[in-house]
């Protein structure tokens, strides 16, 4: 598989910036919002956006439970932000209708960057990232509040970002992985390389 087909959600959020992060780390990236689009990616990304319109949008489109069984079957997944939201087993200050893929067994405070911190750029060490470190926008983000013991954690906010330090903000479960920053954002595109890697593999 040298060019994999990976969809971008393409309901709501940052979709473009996605597309053009996974053109650049080679693969063939297209949005998709038909379950029959769904049927066709060897791996799909969830962008970053609002989390419970996205959840609504979801069932409106008929994609949550073919989007869940495929997670299910072993489809690689990357979600960030509102991504690792919907991605999450567990979902904190949340609304109650809100649904989740229940793909990474994880607990993820919705919001917490934005209501506990302000939005803020950190650079983070990342586990199977070498070189410099990756600089992380966090944009009314969420972070990780408990991960299971399949749960690997990707990166941590350093002892320099005061209040926030120590808290999950990267994870991986098998083939899914979450961030609560936005790596599409910033043109380094070594999470979108990470990804598109463990797709092909």
């Amino acid at each position: 598989m040298t060019r994999p087909l990976i969809g971008v959600l393409a309901l709501q959020g940052d979709v473009r910036e996605h597309l053009a992060a996974l053109a650049d780390s080679g693969a063939d990236a297209v949005g998709v919002r038909r379950p029959e689009e769904l049927d066709k990616v060897d791996g799909i990304v969830i962008p970053g956006g609002e989390s419970t319109t996205m959840s609504r949008l979801l069932q409106v489109f008929e994609l949550l439970e073919p989007l869940r069984e495929r997670l299910r079957g072993g489809l690689p997944a990357y979600g960030s932000c509102a991504g690792m939201i919907l991605l999450a087993s567990e979902v904190l200050d949340t609304r109650p209708d809100a649904e989740h893929l229940n793909a990474i067994d994880m607990t993820v405070r919705r919001n917490a960057f934005g209501r506990q911190v302000d939005s803020f750029e950190s650079d983070l060490e990342f586990e199977g990232i070498v070189g410099d470190p990756v600089r992380a926008v966090f944009i009314r983000a969420p972070w990780v509040e408990r991960v299971g013991p399949g749960v690997e954690v990707l990166a941590q906010v350093p002892a320099a970002a005061g209040e926030a330090a120590g808290r999950i903000v990267a994870v991986r479960q098998g083939s899914v992985i979450a961030t609560s920053f936005h790596p599409e954002v910033t043109g380094d595109r070594r999470v979108h390389e990470l990804f598109v890697d463990l797709v092909r593999g």
